[in-house]
């Protein structure tokens, strides 16, 4: 896949891709660059998968990933990342990305969503971005984040996080013309859902309980082929807007409510603005305008095939990803599946 054969190139004799003029901020040809972002961020972590290191997988996929934004045309600024500059070397909250000309872009981003599955080889491990124009995408710090999202083609508000999740199960059994024990909710399977759960199997509900990736979790109720009607728990916060970009991109509802265990986590919280700790986030509160949703497997799971191996007879290495890449402005979602040469 060569998109870059026209376009100027760096110092080093690589090729850039410069966005037309006209294209707006986001250009179409940034929608399949940012794919070859999340490609270096899994072929890195892919190299650690079932090595029990979950922090040397994390490190190599943050690595591969800010090298790969050297060679974006683009003035990027990451608004949710690793964490804040004392806190991450790299794709800290606020660094600057890409090559500082070009469309001013804010990027949330996870290198790796899925460290402890990659370490111990499970199922749904990510590399993940989302860009959109700049102040597009809320600044969400650190912390929890109270979450619940539903597919396409239901009636706009058909979930509410200050319903009862109960009321929110029965809410769209109804819109599906079907009974409450008829739905299926994914949850991520950790001991402060024990309630959630039990009120969840009372009603009948199926529940596919996920060990980490909450991300696929939620961009899972966008494909009738997962059977997943609803995601409901608490899981983090930049997690919840990453998969709120994913979802203004191919339909979907989602509401997010910030979680603050102490006043550090809401002094954290208002020196991004945020002042309002009850507040209900919406979709477009949390992603709005034209964004871009990339995202490449690193293990295999129900969304993308994870990395994979293979030698050829004549001794050269050839690595497979499968990736997807979403347009909000065009409704716009390819899959792609990358060979690259190793040697």
């Amino acid at each position: 896949m060569n998109l870059t054969s026209d376009n100027p190139t760096t110092p080093a004799g690589q090729a850039v891709s410069q966005p037309a003029a006209s294209d707006g901020a986001i250009a179409r040809v940034l929608v399949l660059e940012m794919v070859r972002v999340t490609e270096a961020a899994a072929i890195a972590a892919s190299k650690l998968i079932g090595r029990g290191d979950e922090k040397a997988a994390d490190a190599a996929a943050v690595a591969a990933m800010r090298k790969a934004f050297d060679n974006l045309y683009i003035d990027g600024t990451v608004v949710i990342g690793e964490g804040e500059r004392d806190e991450a070397p790299m794709l800290f909250i606020g660094e600057k990305v890409g090559m500082g000309k070009g469309p001013r872009i804010d990027i949330a981003l996870d290198p790796l969503e899925g460290t402890t599955i990659t370490a111990k080889a499970g199922p749904n491990a990510l590399a993940v971005l989302a860009a959109a124009e700049e102040g597009c995408l809320l600044n969400a710090p650190d912390v929890y984040m109270d979450k619940i999202a539903v597919g396409p083609g239901y009636p706009d508000g058909i979930i509410d996080l200050a319903r009862s999740p109960t009321e929110n199960v029965k809410a769209v059994a109804a819109a599906k013309g079907v009974d409450p024990s008829q739905i299926n909710v994914c949850v991520l399977d950790r001991p402060r859902h024990a309630e959630l759960i039990a009120e969840l199997r009372a009603l009948g509900c199926g529940v596919v309980l996920i060990g980490d990736g909450d991300v696929a979790g939620v961009i899972a109720v966008t494909d009738e082929e997962t059977t997943i009607d609803l995601y409901m728990g608490q899981g983090g916060a930049p997690e919840g807007v990453l998969a709120a970009a994913a979802l203004r991109c191919v339909g979907g509802q989602f509401n997010g409510r910030l979680v603050f265990r102490n006043e550090d986590e809401k002094a954290r919280a208002r020196k991004w603005g945020i002042t309002d700790f009850n507040r209900i986030y919406r979709l477009e509160d949390l992603a709005r305008g034209d964004c871009i949703f990339a995202a490449t497997g690193v293990t295999s799971g129900s969304l993308l095939d994870g990395v994979k191996r293979r030698r050829k007879p004549t001794g050269e290495t050839i690595l497979t990803t499968e990736s997807v890449v979403m347009r909000a402005s065009s409704g716009t979602v390819r899959w792609i599946r990358g060979e690259h040469r190793i040697g």
